[in-house]
């Protein structure tokens, strides 16, 4: 059954220098392992899991036009990977231009699929069209199995090129596709598959796709995860709040299917202060909204400020509720699935449609409309909830202002605060967040001031999963870094202009620091996420040890450097020290271990999936601890040189 019948039921030479001589053509595949880069976007962990992807996407393709109920994905011992669906089987026969067989044109030429506007994919996720043959090209080998036709045919390939011919290796009393790759060690970084990665995306599109069963198999750890959710994006709009507390209890849920365009949508309530909206087209997180999330706030908006001023909530001559205040607390997936998506933005996850604004819009509203007068007790609640939201926000900007007149030295002129840098050039300043004022003053001895910033942190700022605006705007702390940042804060965020273009959060390896850090990368992630987006935000990474031998002195951050040094210099004539926190380095030791650009180390942070983002923040920071307590037991096994 089809989507559709289930909803309605640089230049350098002169010019004689550059001839056709110059023109060099790349074979086949040899463009995209040239540079892969243009293709998956980078050759590192991330760039790795975009080969799953591609794959697994075509057997979601499968399922969205009706022919494929089932997806597998089976980590290897030997380090490859499968994907296996029941769907139609890549077509075997020969193809009329190439003279080969279809399923050795679609591994090893770009721009071969059935996405073309040929009628066989209604909707398809794919972006570009490159799909599998971009995963061969940059796999070692890749086997491509078919069952078709009540036979078994299997071809191999090596590098992108057919390593023999397509064979029929049996017969087959079902249909489907299996691809298995192992991805090729002169492309990539790292060769190892992260099964939580790989288990959150499977259930993200098990959530997108009502009914659709995916699996994945680890071979190594011998573990079975399977996702499949009949509820869709209400199960999902659950999934994100388990970890709150629900305003209502009913999900409010709809879809419809108009002039085309596929519209589903869930919502839900909850009494924390925190806007979770996250948007999908054609089962692509778009990361940077569009017109199907513009239309869907629209509506959002609309219906809100029409029943507030109906149920007397909102008094005549008082200002309308903003979006902000209608999105507080709530919790919301909005999916659009069309013919033909049009992507935009930097990174190809903006969705353009034009048309697709007012038709969310409509069908937003008129579902909304619906519930809020099927639900007059509940309506109340979340009507009573977003007008105390505007009320704060009205709070919110009369401190932000405050904030915003005070002066740099007014806000940090006590003892111990920020001891600026003397560039000012964002691109070369950094600001340095150090936990305590010990801490702290040893940094500003050790410093560059040149163009390192020091701000000593004094004890653990607030939690902001679980503070309205108004009053994380009231935190001493939180105020002086938003003056610091000189960026402004939350809607008002400008990334252009920060004053710093790395922010260092340097704490002490033990818990008290973890739990600072997470403290600072929640207030990132909920007010000033583009920092975190851009790859502004570092972590300091000072080290645990100091063997000294000698005149010489080497650091080592784990147990196993350690190790590695004294079997490097001999263990005789060698005193060790162990740093049990920032405050027993001087400034020297602070300075070349941790803060000299040509010596230290520092990990830059990256925002993989903002809803896994979410979640986890939700859980580390927020009202309930049985999650917490579960996450930590489930993750204990990865920390690594943490003093308790």
């Amino acid at each position: 059954m089809t989507l559709e019948d289930r909803v309605n039921g640089t230049r350098k030479d002169p010019v004689e220098d550059y001839g056709a001589e110059k023109i060099q053509v790349l074979e086949g595949l040899e463009a995209v392992r040239r540079r892969p880069g243009m293709y998956i976007g980078s050759t590192d962990e991330r760039g790795l899991h975009h080969l799953v992807w591609e794959v697994v996407d075509n057997s979601v393709d499968e399922a969205l036009a009706g022919f494929c109920t089932e997806i597998e994905v089976v980590l290897h011992r030997d380090g490859s990977l499968s994907v296996a669906d029941n769907g139609r089987g890549i077509p075997v026969d020969i193809h009329p231009g190439t003279g080969r067989p279809a399923l050795e044109v679609v591994l090893t030429m770009l721009h071969a699929g059935g996405k073309f506007g040929n009628g066989v994919y209604k909707v398809a996720g794919g972006l570009h069209g490159v799909g599998v043959s971009v995963v061969n090209a940059l796999s070692e080998w890749l086997v491509a199995e078919v069952r078709r036709d009540g036979k078994v045919y299997r071809q191999r390939f090596q590098r992108g090129k057919p390593a023999g011919e397509l064979s029929v290796v049996g017969a087959a009393e079902t249909t489907g596709t299996t691809i298995t790759f192992f991805p090729d060690r002169e492309i990539f970084e790292t060769l190892e598959f992260n099964p939580e990665t790989i288990a959150h995306r499977l259930r993200e599109l098990a959530f997108l796709n009502k009914g659709l069963r995916l699996v994945l198999r680890d071979e190594k750890a011998g573990k079975e995860q399977v996702f499949q959710y009949e509820g869709g994006l209400v199960s999902f709009v659950e999934h994100l709040n388990r970890n709150k507390e629900p305003l209502h209890r009913e999900v409010i849920h709809f879809e419809r299917f108009v002039e085309g365009v596929y519209i589903e949508g869930a919502l839900q309530y909850n009494e924390g202060y925190v806007e979770s909206i996250y948007s999908f087209a054609n089962n692509i997180n778009t990361h940077e909204g569009g017109t199907h999330l513009t239309g869907f706030k629209a509506a959002l908006t609309r219906c809100l400020n029409d029943y507030a001023r109906r149920a007397g909530l909102l008094k005549e001559g008082e200002e309308n509720l903003a979006g902000e205040d209608v999105r507080e607390g709530c919790t919301a997936i909005i999916s659009v699935k069309l013919p033909e998506p049009q992507f935009e933005g930097q990174t190809k996850t903006k969705l353009g449609n034009s048309e697709v604004k007012g038709l969310v819009e409509a069908v937003t509203a008129e579902a909304l409309a619906t519930f809020l007068e099927e639900h007059p007790p509940v309506a109340r609640k979340i009507a009573e909830k977003v007008v105390l939201a505007a009320r704060a926000r009205e709070a919110a900007r009369k401190a932000r202002e405050l904030t915003r007149r005070k002066s740099a030295l007014e806000v940090t002129g006590l003892p111990g605060k920020l001891a600026d840098c003397t560039s000012t050039d964002p691109a070369e300043c950094e600001l340095y967040l150090v936990e305590g004022d010990s801490a702290g003053g040893t940094a500003k001895q050790g410093r560059d001031r040149r163009f390192q910033a020091i701000m000593p942190l004094r004890g653990k700022i607030l939690n902001v999963e679980k503070a309205r605006f108004d009053k994380i705007l009231a935190n001493e702390e939180i105020r002086a870094m938003i003056t610091a940042f000189g960026a402004g804060v939350a809607d008002d965020f400008d990334l252009m202009k920060a004053r710093y273009g790395k922010v260092v959060v340097m704490s002490d390896a033990d818990v008290d620091g973890a739990h600072i850090r997470t403290l600072l990368l929640t207030f990132f992630y909920r007010y000033m996420r583009p920092l975190i987006e851009k790859g502004h935000v570092f972590i300091a990474m000072p080290p645990l040890y100091m063997v000294r031998k000698g005149q010489e002195r080497y650091y080592a951050h784990s147990d196993k450097e350690l190790e590695e040094i004294l079997q490097r210099i001999g263990r005789q004539g060698v005193t060790i020290q162990r740093f049990k926190g920032l405050g027993e380095m001087d400034a020297e030791q602070l300075w070349e271990t941790t803060m000299n650009p040509a010596t230290r180390t520092i990990k830059q942070l990256h925002l993989e999936d903002a809803v896994l983002a979410d979640e986890i923040f939700t859980t580390l920071m927020g009202e309930k601890v049985e999650p917490r307590r579960e996450f930590i037991q489930e993750h204990a096994h990865e920390v690594q040189n943490l003093d308790v």
